[in-house]
């Protein structure tokens, strides 16, 4: 079997996917991609996605996967014996479904505001409330996850990581940021410094999305 291209950048949405293919321990490439760096970038994207986002995934029978929700059930249903994922049968699955989606409907889909308020946003005056109202929107979505949904175990459902703990964990991470996060979801709190500490992703954060001073607390 050939290896997994991801398209992606530190710190981005592909994170959680290079994560799980980490702890899959299947082999991978990372084709970098900040399309939020310049114009040039984005259109070199639109060549594999004309969304122009990442991640993206080339599967090793070469078909292209988009949409990180996506990805991540795919590559944990695809490794049963991985525990990424729960079975079809298991009554964690309703579970796992729902929070997977809400994480990126709810959540995740803001940060294409975010990532550049011009999209959207009138002028500079209109910018400072755009990010104003997303940063609410993402601490209400937080707070309402942590209010409906308690850790079945050490992670979200259960003792063993899975990707939606892995999804969590890096969006989490997003500004506005863990103190955040901390402060919406206290009950949740837990789980994602588990996530952190995977001894297994150690050299995989030190490279992709490190634990710089002052991180949860950036702006």
């Amino acid at each position: 079997m050939g290896e997994y291209v991801i398209y992606g950048a530190p710190g981005s949405g592909s994170v959680p996917v290079e994560a799980a293919l980490t702890l899959l321990g299947e082999p991978f490439s990372v084709v970098e991609r900040v399309v939020w760096a310049d114009k040039a970038t984005a259109e070199q994207m639109a060549a594999v996605n004309p969304l122009k986002q990442i991640p993206a995934m080339v599967l090793p029978s070469g078909e292209l996967m988009t949409e990180s929700e996506a990805i991540l059930i795919h590559l944990a249903d695809s490794h049963p014996g991985s525990g990424l994922s729960p079975a079809l049968d298991s009554p964690m699955r309703p579970r796992f479904l729902r929070w997977m989606t809400y994480i990126s409907a709810q959540i995740y889909s803001l940060y294409w505001i975010r990532d550049d308020l011009s999209r959207l946003a009138a002028d500079k005056a209109h910018e400072v409330v755009i990010k104003d109202r997303t940063t609410a929107r993402i601490d209400a979505c937080w707070r309402m996850m942590g209010q409906q949904v308690e850790p079945a175990g050490a992670y979200m459902l259960g003792d063993e990581i899975s990707v939606l703990d892995l999804y969590l964990a890096v969006e989490s991470r997003w500004g506005p940021r863990r103190k955040a996060f901390y402060a919406a979801a206290p009950n949740l709190a837990e789980v994602v410094r588990r996530v952190d500490a995977e001894p297994r992703l150690a050299e995989f954060w030190a490279a992709r999305f490190p634990f710089v001073e002052g991180w949860e607390m950036l702006p």
